[in-house]
């Protein structure tokens, strides 16, 4: 049995839980009943949300009746008597709500095709995931949800292809790590302008750390450690305009990468082991589940294991193959005394970098990857990760590397080299974020050999607001001692977005002029191609 930390006297066993999470899922499932009252404040303050999924699409939004409001009112001095407010409501019998749902071939919705209700429940922080699997292929869609006279924002998808049809172009956006406290989420307006059909998000959705009045845009919560810490966080998230209207623009392929638990974490051991440890990661995983529209299928065995990696099809032009190299992988190799996560190390100083037992996806994840390559169909195929894939020496003359990337496991990249090699598919292209730069490389079978032909192509996006650590000339500098890097930039925030054709990929790295403004202005900083069959990158 698990015990709910925020609600004390409710126990709820796993399979229970996740039989809640499949019955809230089938559209239809429970029968619409009227709410007692109408609402006073606006339920549907966190937006709405949408993704592709293997069977069609999932329809996302949460039930707050009064969170985001109260949040959007908080000060530091506010702070304990809220937390305080909150935690005496939670140990009170929550309601469950009957959300009805609406999909039309219009946004004024005069011609709805599909409509239900799906039962908001306590257990899940009153969040809704209506997964639909008939309608029709390869079109636009408007969904909303109702709960008594309360509409929520109307949001617009669009259904996949089939891993056959035929279809080109096909226009992505690529983003990652948006850090509250660094800025304003006003690159999601331009991104919104770009029209793309679909944001591949790699991670740091949230960050997890406590308050720093230093900072831009401070908010008052300590770190997060409890499955209330971080709902309260994603709220929080959720209640920036900008976020939302690109969440309802349209569909959204998420996966996560540390900050969403803790700063370095693997499996269970984060930077603090007398922080970090396994509740902390289910109460991680559970916030992520309820505040994202992510199928039913992702959560087995609870919230222990929730499963992220999986292929998208856009017909037979793309398939994104999107990989989790948090969840599984081995702890950093040569970490300090008295903590864990990442630091830089001297090659020389550590071989237990190039331990082959070693591994970053996981021996199932891997063995899956070789398969989807494999089998793939595709023109495009996309590797959809967390981080940046090449290799990166820091030093000048010697060999030192990050250990948290893909750096501190050689091996485990070795091995997806290997994969790629054996299946050939066509037109493999790396797309990845995590380390707040842009980074544009050719990904050879020997890195060693700067002679070597590029097998693939590689965009290591910049993120949306988090600050870079690097100033132009070091970054300038790294590049330079590093061949297969076809350009670099660590100063400026934004997104890439992708314009995928038949005969080539065109990738522009947009970018904003200053995160602290609400409305910043937008530039594209360079521009790139792949064409089909080369594997390189060349400046378009």
């Amino acid at each position: 049995m698990l015990t709910f930390p925020w609600i004390p006297s409710m126990r709820v066993d796993r399979r229970s839980l996740l039989k809640l999470a499949a019955a809230a899922a089938v559209p239809g499932a429970w029968t619409a009943r009227p709410q007692a009252r109408a609402l006073a404040r606006d339920p549907f303050a966190l937006g709405v949300a949408s993704a592709p999924s293997a069977r069609g699409i999932v329809l996302w939004t949460r039930i707050v009746p009064d969170l985001a409001e109260e949040i959007a009112r908080l000060s530091h001095p506010d702070l304990d008597r809220y937390l305080t407010a909150r935690r005496e409501e939670l140990q009170r019998p929550a309601p469950l709500y009957d959300v009805r749902w609406e999909v039309a071939q219009d946004e004024a919705f005069t011609q709805v095709v599909r409509r239900g209700t799906a039962r908001a429940v306590p257990e899940l922080a009153h969040s809704v995931h209506v997964e639909l699997g008939d309608l029709r292929p390869a079109r636009w869609y408007w969904y909303r949800f109702l709960l008594g006279d309360a509409v929520s924002p109307p949001g617009r998808t669009r259904t996949p292809e089939a891993p056959d049809a035929a279809r080109a172009p096909l226009r992505f956006a690529l983003a990652s790590c948006q850090h509250y406290e660094h800025g304003h989420f006003g690159a999601y307006a331009h991104m919104r302008a770009d029209d793309p059909e679909v944001v591949l998000f790699v991670g740091d959705y949230i960050y997890e750390g406590g308050p720093n009045t230093r900072r831009f845009r401070p908010h008052p919560f300590p770190s997060a450690r409890t499955l209330f810490d971080y709902r309260l966080r994603h709220a929080l998230y959720r209640c920036d305009p900008d976020l939302q209207k690109m969440h309802a623009h349209c569909p959204w392929l998420v996966t996560w990468d540390d900050h969403e638990v803790s700063n370095d974490y693997a499996r269970d051991t984060g930077e603090d082991p007398h922080v970090d440890g396994h509740a902390r990661r289910l109460a991680a995983y559970q916030a992520y589940y309820e505040h994202l529209p992510l199928p039913v299928a992702t959560l087995i065995e609870r919230f222990s294991h929730v499963r992220l990696y999986r292929t998208q099809h856009a017909g037979a032009l793309a398939s994104f193959i999107v990989l989790d190299d948090r969840q599984y992988r081995d702890r950093q190799p040569c970490q300090p005394d008295g903590r864990g996560g990442s630091t830089v190390v001297d090659d020389a100083a550590c071989p237990q970098r190039r331990d082959p037992k070693r591994t970053l996806l996981g021996r199932e994840q891997l063995m899956w990857l070789g398969q989807q390559l494999a089998q793939s169909k595709a023109r495009w195929n996309f590797i959809v990760q967390q981080t940046l894939f090449s290799p990166l020496n820091r030093e000048h003359g010697g060999a030192r590397y990050w250990t948290d990337g893909w750096d501190g496991y050689p091996a485990e990249r070795e091995r997806v080299l290997a994969a790629l090699d054996a299946a050939r598919p066509r037109n493999p292209v790396f797309l990845g974020g995590d380390v707040h730069a842009n980074w544009v490389c050719d990904v050879k079978r020997d890195f060693d050999d700067p002679h070597a032909p590029a097998i693939a192509a590689e965009f290591c996006g910049t993120s949306i607001t988090s600050a870079s650590g690097w100033d132009a000339a070091r970054t300038a500098r790294v590049a330079a001692d590093n061949p297969h890097v076809r350009y670099a930039d660590s100063e400026r925030r934004g997104y890439l977005l992708g314009d995928v054709e038949k005969k080539r990929l065109h990738a522009r790295l947009r970018v904003v002029d200053d995160v602290r403004k609400a409305e910043p202005a937008i530039a594209t900083l360079a521009e790139f191609e792949v064409a089909d069959g080369r594997g390189g990158v060349r400046r378009a």
